[in-house]
């Protein structure tokens, strides 16, 4: 049994993967300062240590195998109207947690990457080997962290990989998405369907797509769980691998809340909105690099099914 640090873990994927983690018969700690993140988020059987990640020297020691860091600030918009937070804890802070692990002795790491990293692709499916021009502070300190790594990589012999994933959707049993504010689509329809919101804002519907809305790749978040222990496997001294996850195909805004009306039972209005600057008309990942290095593959496709698992846990968590 290994011994794994998850930072970030009492956040929706970071929990996810730490109860993945402990299902596999390894040990966790959970690392996080509960800013954004729910204590009851946190597995039972993992140790939890309330903290932020520029201080993971405090408790991390050669014990552990690997570390799995999770621990950003991650609202798009926010990141824009105030950039200060951003760079201090996603760059500041894993600068950081570099040192902590090259003084632990501990030299594996899976980052959790994103593809904001791309901005606005030149052509889709996106690949690795796309351009990186972020559009937003935070996507700009997410690639930066992977500028870092990859130097750490080269100068200290880490193992690392970094995983940029498109849009997690989802829930795994207990382990679901509840940001305040929320700010992603599914659950913000699925706010509507509960009664707790009137309507669903739908932002442009004159995008060059099939229906006039945005066209995204959802992932389910329990697929994402799984290629966080793949990716530990795969590590290898010395070298950075950065791996996209989605689930390859595209659906619109349109067809989410359509979909969500058929799951739910409910009729969902929406409302027109204006466009929002920088997004994006499609983002689909390939992850053809994750199925060759990672033997990863997504199981859990359907949109319907990806709804219907964040629809049970968003019923259980506005009941109490």
């Amino acid at each position: 049994m290994s011994t794994y640090l998850v930072t970030g873990g009492a956040g929706y994927v970071g929990s996810t993967v730490a109860a993945h983690l402990l299902a596999a018969g390894h040990g966790v700690t959970v690392l996080d300062d509960l800013s954004t993140g729910h204590r009851a988020a946190v597995p039972e059987g993992a140790r939890f240590v309330e903290g932020r990640v520029q201080d993971a020297g405090r408790w991390l020691d050669s014990s552990y195998e690997a570390v799995l860091h999770f621990a950003a600030f991650s609202r798009v918009g926010e990141s824009v109207t105030d950039p200060a937070p951003y760079w201090a804890n996603n760059v500041g802070g894993t600068a950081d947690l570099l040192a902590a692990m090259r003084d632990a002795g501990v030299r594996t790491l899976v980052f959790s990457s994103t593809a904001a990293t791309y901005g606005e692709p030149a052509a889709v499916p996106i690949t690795e080997t796309a351009p990186t021009a972020p559009t937003s502070p935070y996507g700009a300190t997410k690639l930066a962290v992977d500028h870092m790594i990859s130097g750490e990589c080269a100068a200290h012999g880490l193992a690392a990989v970094s995983l940029r994933y498109f849009n997690v959707a989802g829930a795994y049993g207990a382990y679901g998405e509840r940001h305040a504010p929320e700010t992603h689509l599914i659950p913000l329809v699925l706010q509507v369907a509960l009664g707790e919101r009137e309507s669903v804002a739908v932002y442009g519907d004159d995008y060059p797509t099939p229906d006039g809305t945005c066209v995204r790749d959802y992932i389910h978040v329990a697929d994402l769980a799984e290629a966080h222990l793949l990716a530990l496997s795969a590590a290898r001294d010395g070298e950075h691998l950065i791996c996209n996850l989605g689930n390859g195909n595209g659906f619109s805004v349109h067809e989410v809340v359509e979909t969500a009306r058929k799951v739910t039972g409910h009729a969902i209005p929406q409302t027109a909105a204006a466009r929002r600057p920088g997004d994006p008309a499609v983002l689909v990942a390939s992850a053809e690099r994750a199925a060759e290095k990672l033997g990863w593959r997504p199981r859990r496709t359907d949109l319907a099914e990806i709804i219907a698992d964040a629809w049970e846990f968003a019923r259980r968590t506005a009941a109490g």
